[in-house]
Order: structure tokens, then C-alpha cells, then sequence
């Protein structure tokens, strides 16, 4: 078992190793966690095309030195043209997951660099913050592994949407391990960023080409709506349990399904790390969270029928709940869960400051539209809304998609700040559960609460299976327990993707750093 990477002075880590070097560097030259977050974004954005990029939404929780912590929610809503009956006339059923009818809603992410680095009190220059995403986009980046099957098995439904196959099929072939993916537009992209500032995504010349290419490929984006796009920074959900205080994004994320999660679970008794109590516990809790979201209309908070922080401080409906889970057997679970890719990246400065930060373009290369004027790959975050006059995040122009994005950022009682989340649609919550009771509850060192085995109840990418996935390296008495209790169990490989791309940092009373990645991805702590 891998050992827990530590350090005093600043630590970084994310899905891919160049993305965490790059966020280190800027540590080391003076910046905070939060510049050196936005160096790591934009820096995921050009090496794992696959899973992130500037065309998609972004949320981010800080921990400030004086112990107080802020959200930042940049997250698109649907275009001012976008309604059903774009789709009716188009004879289409529902919104399509792929292409440009699938790019409905503008791009959050850079919005969310700007109202970061403003919120931190940002003194280095974008130049110095976007130096390495520019460089391996203009210089070229071997392809990871991941990358290369995500490549081929998406090929078929990809390969015909505008603009990808001019940069992610060179040589008319999908991209292949190991080779050199240039991206010489989207560098020159980065570059207008950093010349004329990060509100020129939104407005001006760039903006311009954007809504352009846009509009060139069939989606019903316009320029208006990059215009009247904006970060917003809602008080985030916050939640007291036994010996800590946890803390994550308000809707339209699922922060509130991944608090409730850990809510239940601290009302019930496990004896154990991963065995019966443990395991079987979350599965059901996950369960009653994922309940209660859909009943209140989780998503955009304008549409909801009731807040969510409510639901997080009202003890006796949420002891009732925890009323509900059987604690010997399965709860019968037919239920429709979402995918979604996603990169969730943390740091830690000098200073004391710790960030937690998830950005996604929410299916494998997003809707697969690539712009050729700037080279960004667009989100297709929009195609998760329902063709339904009303309802749970049934569409309509100027509404907000239900997003899976959650980072999460815990306080503990004996000082320490920990930030962690996980890429993986509704397995995100899950995935946080895990590691969280593993570290927090029993003590499990950082990295190997993350190395050990995983679960995830619902689905995973390309099918609409709703078992209870777990991977081999559980023990075989957990796995016939869960059977016995009632469980639809699949066990699958030793480390697989699709129990999501984790990692997490602590911050220490005495200054202390911890941090770990996934070997489950190609990610890697950085730290000095």
C-alpha cells in the first residue's frame, strides 16, 4: 500500500501528474492555493481533454487562513432559445447526449477562475498561471492510457460531431496511448486569456469567435448568453457531525445528496472499516439521500420546493430517515442514476488556505463539438434536462441542469481542513462517503482510505445497469453478506475507473500537510 505523501510548505493534487506539477510550481513562486488551482484547471483542460476543459462548469469550496469558507458556483443555464420546443420540431424525444443540440447552456468555468482569483486576493499575472496549459497545448502531450480507451470506445458516436475529428482523430483514427495530442487552438485561446483578461470569454473579440463557432455548428447558444453569464457565491451547505463540520456546494450541485450520505451514516453503528456495517450502511444511506433529493427537486434553487439547507438542520426528519435503513437488509433499488466525467483537483498553501475544486464537461469530451476558432471542446452539461413542461429539472430557458459536481471540504474538531471529492456522475457522493468515514471514522491513513476498494450503487459509463458494483479486491465474506442482506451485487476488476478519480488533502493543527491521489488514475501528489 502506497505510503501518504507529507509536507509543510504547500501541496497539490489532481487527476493527471503535469496538472499537479504545474499547480506546485506556482506555489513555489509565491502564489496561494487558489492561483495554483486555476494553474492545475487550466492545465487538466489541455492534458485530460477526455475528462475537463474550459467549455464545461466548474465549482469551487475555499478555506480561507481565517477560518472562514466561501463557495463559488460557475455553472451555465440554458440558452435564451433553448426550450422543448427546439427539440419538437426536430422530432426528438429527448435532449441528444451528443452534438450540438447537446451545447444548450454556456460555459462556467472561467467564470469561476475570475471569481476565485478575485475572492484570494490573486497578485500573480494570468500569464504566469496559464504558462503550462499553454505550453503543452501549443508543444503537444502523450496521451494517457484512460484517454486512449475513452478515445476508441466513444469513437462511433463521436467522430461525426463538428469539429472533434480535426483535433482528436489526427490522421483520421482515434487517439492512441502514448501519442502526441497537439492543440495548437486551444493554446492560442489561453493566450487571448491571459492578453485581454478572463471577461473576454464572456464578452469581446474572443466571445465573439465563441458564439460564432457556436452558432457554425447548429447549437442554439448566443452571444447574449455568454454576455449575461456570471459566477455565482452562495453560502455553502454545511452539516455538524461527530468531531467534525462538513462543508459543500449548494444546488444545482448534489452537495446536499453527498452531506445527507454522511448525515445517516453518523446516526448509525459500524464496527468496522469495510466490513458489513460499514459498506452495507452507505450503500442504504446513499440510497435514502438519493430519495429525498428527487423529492424536493434537487437542482436548479430557483425551481426548488424547498432549500437545502433546511433538509441538513432539520435533525428529527433526518433521524427519520435514518429510521428507514434496514440494518440487515437491502432496500430494493430500481433507480435511474447519471454519468458524467469530471476532474476534482485540491491544494494547500503556507498560508493555511485549502481549496477544493471539481470542473467537468460532464460526458466524455462533452457533447463532442469542438470550436475551430478556439479549440474548446463544449460542454454538454445541458443534455441531463427532462423534455417536460414542469417538474424535476425539466427544461427551460434560463434554468440551471442539475449538475453531480461536489467538492467537499471537511473541518475537524482537533484543527485539521481536509478537501476532497472524486469525479464519477451520482458516484461522486459515494466515493466521498468511502473515503471520508474510512479516514475520518476509523483512521485509515489518507492514501490507502483512497487506494482500497470501492463501490458504487447504479450505473456505470454506457450502461443503465442499477447493481451494486464492487470491485474483486473485497473480501469474499463482505461480497456473500451483501448477496445474503438483499444486494444485486456485480464485482468487477481490482481498480476500475468507474469507481471515479479521487484524491484528497489535509491540512494539519501543527501545519502539517497530507495528501493523496488515485491509482485509478494518472494523477500524482505534488508537494514541497
Amino acid at each position: 500500500m502506497l505510503q501518504t505523501p507529507r509536507a509543510y510548505r504547500g501541496m497539490v493534487t489532481s487527476p493527471h501528474h503535469l496538472a499537479s506539477q504545474a499547480g506546485l510550481s506556482v506555489l513555489q513562486d509565491g502564489g496561494n492555493s487558489v492561483e495554483a488551482c486555476v494553474a492545475v484547471a487550466a492545465t487538466l483542460a489541455v492534458v485530460y481533454p477526455h475528462m475537463t476543459g474550459i467549455g464545461g462548469d466548474g465549482f469551487w469550496l475555499v478555506s480561507e487562513p481565517d477560518g472562514s469558507v466561501y463557495s463559488i458556483n460557475a455553472c451555465g443555464a440554458a440558452g435564451e432559445n433553448v426550450s422543448t420546443a427546439l427539440y419538437r420540431d426536430q422530432q426528438l424525444e429527448a435532449i441528444p447526449w451528443r452534438g450540438p443540440l447537446a451545447a444548450i447552456t454556456p460555459a462556467g468555468t472561467i467564470s469561476g477562475w475570475q471569481a476565485a482569483l478575485a475572492r484570494s486576493g490573486s497578485t500573480l499575472p494570468l500569464s504566469r498561471l496559464l504558462r503550462d496549459a499553454v505550453h503543452y497545448a501549443r508543444a503537444g502531450v502523450s496521451v494517457t492510457k484512460g484517454g486512449a480507451e475513452v478515445a476508441a470506445s466513444k469513437d462511433a458516436e463521436l467522430r461525426e460531431v463538428p469539429g472533434y475529428s480535426d483535433v482528436f482523430r489526427p490522421g483520421g483514427a482515434p487517439l492512441k496511448d502514448g501519442q502526441q495530442l497537439m492543440q495548437p487552438a486551444l493554446g492560442r485561446t489561453l493566450e487571448r486569456l491571459c492578453a485581454d483578461g478572463l471577461e473576454s470569454f464572456y464578452d469581446g473579440p474572443l466571445a465573439a469567435d465563441i458564439a460564432a463557432d457556436l452558432s457554425e455548428a447548429g447549437s442554439p447558444i448566443t452571444a447574449a448568453d455568454l454576455k449575461n453569464h456570471s459566477a455565482d457565491q452562495p453560502e455553502p451547505l454545511s452539516l455538524r457531525i461527530k468531531g467534525a463540520e462538513l462543508f459543500n456546494t449548494a444546488p444545482p450541485t448534489q452537495g446536499l445528496t453527498s452531506l445527507m450520505i454522511l448525515a445517516l451514516f453518523d446516526r448509525l453503528g459500524a464496527d468496522g472499516v469495510d466490513e458489513f456495517d460499514h459498506v452495507h450502511g452507505l450503500v442504504e444511506a446513499t440510497k435514502q439521500a438519493f430519495i429525498r433529493y428527487r423529492e424536493i427537486g434537487l437542482g436548479d434553487p430557483a425551481f426548488m420546493s424547498q432549500d437545502a439547507q433546511s433538509q441538513l438542520d432539520d435533525s428529527e426528519q433526518l433521524d427519520k430517515l435514518a429510521q428507514n435503513i434496514d440494518r440487515q437488509n437491502a432496500l430494493p433499488w430500481p433507480h435511474r442514476t447519471a454519468a458524467g466525467d469530471t476532474t476534482w483537483f485540491g491544494a494547500v498553501d503556507h498560508e493555511g488556505r485549502v481549496v477544493s475544486s471539481i470542473q467537468s464537461i460532464y460526458f466524455e469530451f462533452g457533447s463532442g463539438v469542438v470550436l475551430p476558432r478556439t479549440g474548446i471542446v463544449w460542454q454538454n452539461r445541458g443534455a441531463s434536462f427532462r423534455l417536460k413542461p414542469d417538474g424535476w429539472n425539466s427544461l427551460k430557458p434560463g434554468r440551471k441542469p442539475f449538475h453531480t459536481l461536489n467538492p467537499a471540504l471537511a473541518k475537524f474538531d482537533d484543527g485539521r481542513i481536509m478537501a476532497y471529492g472524486t469525479m464519477g456522475g451520482e458516484g461522486q457522493p459515494q466515493t466521498q462517503a468511502a473515503i471520508f468515514s474510512r479516514y475520518a471514522r476509523f483512521g485509515v491513513p489518507l492514501q490507502q482510505a483512497i487506494s482500497a476498494p470501492r463501490w458504487l450503487l447504479g450505473r456505470t459509463w454506457g450502461e443503465q445497469s442499477v447493481s451494486l458494483k464492487l470491485e474483486n479486491r473485497f473480501p469474499a465474506r463482505l461480497i456473500e453478506q451483501l448477496k445474503e442482506a438483499g444486494h444485486d451485487v456485480e464485482v468487477l476488476g481490482s481498480f476500475e475507473t468507474v469507481m471515479g478519480h479521487a484524491g484528497a488533502v489535509c491540512r494539519h493543527a501543527d501545519g502539517l500537510i497530507e495528501g493523496a491521489t488515485d491509482p485509478r488514475s494518472d494523477g500524482a501528489v505534488a508537494a514541497w
